[in-house]
């Protein structure tokens, strides 16, 4: 379920009524209607659509997505839950406990979703989330025991705060996966994986009571600890975002952090584009080990023109090698190494 840019026009359908057009970013049309009467066909179908006064619409259009792949650049139209597909509507808080192989697919979900068990795929899912006065993760896997994939799905609040991320993720693979609208996009941890996938307008507060007031502090993907974290061939865009910090932060507030690679990704705004900071975890000062950072396309927008990367001279930096301005195709400057 993508994103809809709204386009109202009042027509008559045949065999529908009085309906509201909506053209999506595919140039594919869906048809908001109250009419219990009349068939659809081709590639028409009836989906679930909150925007709809009768939370029903007709979608029209091609049912898949053409992922990204090589030198594609992802985007709405290549991430995210493909067009035409239908959606179950899943409400209230789940939590998810199997660690027998499961895929749950085809769901809209209005609740935060929690999984404490393993191998366990979503796929084609809309991640909505809910009302809530605490910190919150539209998904939170950062308990789960083994593997969590989620591919070809999006991650938007129907509630917008100051509280609401879109993952808090720990042995997870995300694979074409389009987040919007929350705070941070993801907090990747512990063998977090991350590819093909578009994180974009994060939402701005001008209270935020996790920075003691004063206003919100959005990263696309934020890491706290772990080891073993890719961030490989995505588009962080955080150049449309307010005040942005980061498309990817990297802090040890939470535990030590090793082994963090950014391969091949698009990667705009923020303060400097990339931070990967050695801070303090505890009463000691301990190293970030082994950083990668290869092949990624950086755009020009970020507070402080000429860092593209800032590397804490603590942080060890195993390989910095192929990455060049997105518009130019020249090599971006060296690294900036200070504490």
């Amino acid at each position: 379920m993508k994103r809809l840019w709204l386009l109202v026009v009042s027509v008559i359908f045949a065999g529908i009524g009085a309906t509201l057009v909506v053209v999506t970013h595919a140039d594919t049309f869906a048809v908001n209607s109250e009419s219990e009467q009349g068939t659809v066909a081709g590639k028409a179908m009836v989906v679930d659509d909150i925007q709809a006064s009768a939370q029903k619409a007709v979608r029209f259009g091609d049912d898949s997505t053409t992922p990204p792949t090589g030198t594609d650049k992802p985007t709405a139209a290549n991430t995210g839950v493909p067009i035409g597909q239908a959606l179950t509507i899943v409400n209230g808080n789940q939590t998810y406990s199997s660690t027998t192989p499961t895929t749950i697919s085809n769901k809209e979900f209005r609740g935060f979703i929690k999984v404490t068990g393993a191998n366990i795929t979503f796929e084609n899912c809309f991640f909505r989330g809910g009302n809530t006065t605490g910190n919150s993760a539209l998904l939170d896997t950062e308990n789960s025991q083994g593997t969590i994939t989620v591919r070809d799905s999006e991650f938007a609040p129907m509630n917008p705060s100051a509280s609401i991320d879109g993952l808090s993720a720990k042995n997870t693979t995300l694979v074409r996966v389009n987040i919007h609208g929350t705070v941070d996009g993801l907090k990747a941890g512990a063998n977090t994986l991350i590819q093909d996938s578009y994180i974009h307008d994060m939402a701005w507060f001008a209270n935020d009571p996790n920075q003691g007031g004063g206003s919100t502090h959005n990263d696309g993907v934020q890491t706290l600890s772990g080891s073993n974290i890719t961030l490989r061939h995505n588009n962080i865009d955080m150049s449309t975002s307010k005040e942005a910090n980061a498309a990817w932060q990297v802090t040890q507030d939470f535990g030590l952090v090793s082994n963090i690679r950014a391969e091949n990704n698009w990667l705009d705004g923020g303060s400097c584009t990339l931070n990967i900071s050695h801070k303090q975890f505890g009463d000691l000062s301990h190293p970030l080990t082994t950083a990668y950072i290869t092949g990624n396309r950086f755009g020009r927008h970020r507070l402080f023109a000429s860092c593209a990367i800032l590397v804490s001279t603590k942080v060890t930096l195993a390989q910095n090698s192929g990455n060049v301005y997105d518009d130019t195709g020249t090599p971006i400057p060296q690294p900036d190494r200070h504490d």
